[in-house]
C-alpha cells in the first residue's frame, strides 16, 4: 500500500510540474495519494498547500473516506481532503526512502 502510495506522489510531483504557471492560490486537481491502486478521484490543493504537504515526506493527501487507520493517522483535513501520516514504521520508511525530493 505504502509503494502505491508514493507512486500518486510522484504523479502528483508531475502534475505539479506542469501547474507551476499556475498562482500560489489558485486550485489545481492532483491525484488522490491513498492506497487504493484503482483510486483516480481528484484532490483540489492550492500550489501553497501542496508544498506544505510535500514538506514532509511522511504526509500525503487522500479524499475522505480513504484513511487506512491502521498504518496513518489524520492530521488535517478540510473539505476538500484529508492529510495523513504514516503512523506504520514501514510505511514511513518507504515514503521517506521514496521521496522525490531527497
Amino acid at each position: 500500500m505504502a509503494k502505491n502510495e508514493v507512486l500518486f506522489r510522484e504523479v502528483n510531483e508531475r502534475i505539479k510540474e506542469v501547474n507551476e504557471p499556475v498562482a500560489p492560490g489558485d486550485r489545481s486537481d492532483y491525484l488522490c495519494e491513498c492506497g487504493n491502486r484503482d483510486c483516480t478521484e481528484p484532490v483540489a490543493l492550492t500550489l501553497v498547500e501542496y508544498e506544505q504537504l510535500r514538506s514532509e515526506p511522511t504526509h500525503f493527501a487522500v479524499v475522505s473516506g480513504h484513511i487506512a487507520p491502521d498504518v496513518e493517522h489524520v492530521i488535517a483535513e478540510n473539505d476538500r481532503y484529508v492529510v495523513v501520516e504514516k503512523s506504520s514504521p514501514a510505511a514511513a520508511r518507504i515514503a521517506i526512502e521514496r521521496d522525490p525530493r531527497s
